[in-house]
């Protein structure tokens, strides 16, 4: 302030202020004025008009101010009061908190100037809830951030004692460094040397006749594509063969191979050893499990699955497409192929069987297509749920932009519109699923869902699926 400023409101000579200016000047220099008695009975409320944060305070007026302050508040009221009569010129500003049956409460921050011989105190208040806001959301970023340091912290341990426990020998390698970035202790054994020593060592020296770019370019070229063979190497320090398998990915920005290294020679015993068993589960099974041709016609199948069938011997069935065996018959049958030969595999199908004597059997199946022979064969894994399903509890799994826009209407909208969005959003997922798993065919939709075609094409002109599809 200048001195000329200084001395203009020191020198008594402020013009004076009429009463119908005054209410508006103390309004705007605050978020809010209260004038109350020495008893505390408020006289008048002014709010500022460029904030209307604080609802309904007209009814304040004429009663106590205690009533529309939050029990913890009263005492110190109270005790700002009694000291304001003892020495009203050096008071310090207190905060109270509001709370009444129309509003919810707010913080305010309040200083005290005594007006007019009546006694009357002038109560001028800065809302807090802004500030409170904000220490909020700085206590949520602190409790967000200790949560994640929490995270990590369990993160690292189970990674540590997974690494420590599991009997695979496992090489973390940095694609950009070509150096051991994290090791086990079973792939330091198949090195010959110790964590701390092979920690930060370059990969591609450990092994014998291979430099770092040939090395580390195999592992990657083997790790992004589908089908290769381990890149067999051997070891420098201990001179074992062993088998490197990669798998590729980013760690925080930062390209990173996970190698899983194996001796050959267990490699071979693993190999019968997985053979003898497999062929064990074909045979004695309680999966069903049948191969076929790329067609689906029947090229084997295990007991578990004659019994479902009720079939004598395989002989009978060998050579049927599998679909005779469906109660949807080709549109299962098609299903289940076209998507498993799409994207490799298909999970959890749920269909019924029809037994060589007419009875039905509630059924999941997966698919998996098996592509990487000159034989090209899809393998069927098919489980019993007819018994399952008698004690089984229905779930409705609804997915969570279904569910959010339902809870988004509550409090909207009806209890009947409620369920009637329900409905809506159900109908238009199992359409939706049924045209994605017929690859848009029509009539094998229509089928699977048990509508006509007339039906099925008002469904999806109604949820606008028609034109979608059609492109």
């Amino acid at each position: 302030m200048t001195s000329r400023g200084t001395k203009y409101w020191s020198s008594g000579s402020i013009p004076l202020i009429g009463p119908d200016m005054l209410g508006e000047i103390i309004a705007k220099a605050s978020d809010i004025s209260i004038v109350i008695s020495e008893a505390g009975t408020v006289l008048s409320v002014l709010i500022n008009p460029e904030h209307q944060g604080f609802g309904e305070v007209s009814n304040w007026e004429g009663r106590d101010i205690r009533d529309f302050l939050t029990p913890e508040s009263i005492p110190k009221l109270e005790a700002q009061l009694e000291r304001f009569m003892v020495e009203a010129d050096d008071i310090r500003a207190i905060e109270l908190n509001h709370s009444d049956s129309d509003t919810f409460g707010f913080p305010v921050r309040y200083t005290f100037q005594a007006i007019g011989p009546d006694g009357a105190i002038l109560m001028l208040g800065r809302d807090l809830r802004p500030i409170a806001e904000m220490q909020q959301q700085l206590v949520k970023a602190q409790i967000a951030l200790e949560r994640d340091y929490e995270a990590q912290r369990e993160y690292d341990t189970r990674f540590r004692v997974l690494m420590d426990v599991t009997n695979e020998a496992f090489v973390f390698v940095s694609q950009t460094s070509g150096r051991i970035v994290e090791i086990n202790a079973e792939a330091a054994a198949l090195f010959g040397g110790s964590i701390e020593d092979l920690r930060g060592a370059s990969f591609a020296q450990e092994f014998e006749g291979r430099r770092k770019s040939e090395v580390v370019s195999g592992l990657v070229s083997i790790a992004i594509s589908e089908g290769q063979p381990p890149l067999e190497l051997t070891t420098r320090r201990a001179r074992r063969s062993v088998l490197a398998k990669p798998t590729a990915f980013r760690a925080a920005g930062e390209r990173m191979l996970i190698v899983r290294l194996s001796s050959s020679e267990d490699e071979e015993a693993v190999a019968d050893d997985l053979t003898e068993n497999l062929s064990a589960l074909y045979q004695e099974g309680a999966e069903a499990i049948v191969f076929t041709d790329a067609d689906g016609l029947v090229r084997s199948a295990n007991e578990s699955f004659l019994n479902l069938i009720d079939a004598p011997h395989l002989t009978r069935i060998k050579g049927r497409s599998l679909g005779d065996f469906f109660v949807r018959g080709a549109v299962d049958l098609k299903v289940l192929v076209e998507n498993a030969k799409r994207v490799g595999q298909m999970r959890i199908y749920a269909t019924k069987l029809a037994s060589e004597y007419g009875s039905q059997i509630a059924v999941e199946i997966s698919a998996t297509w098996l592509d990487d022979q000159r034989n090209p064969a899809i393998v069927f894994v098919i489980r019993d749920t007819s018994r399952a399903e008698a004690v089984r509890k229905t779930k409705a799994a609804i997915n969570d932009e279904g569910v959010r826009s339902v809870m988004e209407l509550v409090g909207s909208a009806s209890l009947k519109e409620i369920v009637s969005e329900t409905n809506d959003v159900v109908e238009k997922m199992c359409i939706e699923t049924a045209v994605e798993l017929t690859r848009n065919n029509r009539v094998a939709a229509a089928e699977m869902l048990g509508l006509s075609r007339q039906s099925l094409y008002v469904k999806l002109r109604k949820y606008g699926l028609l034109n979608r599809n059609d492109s």
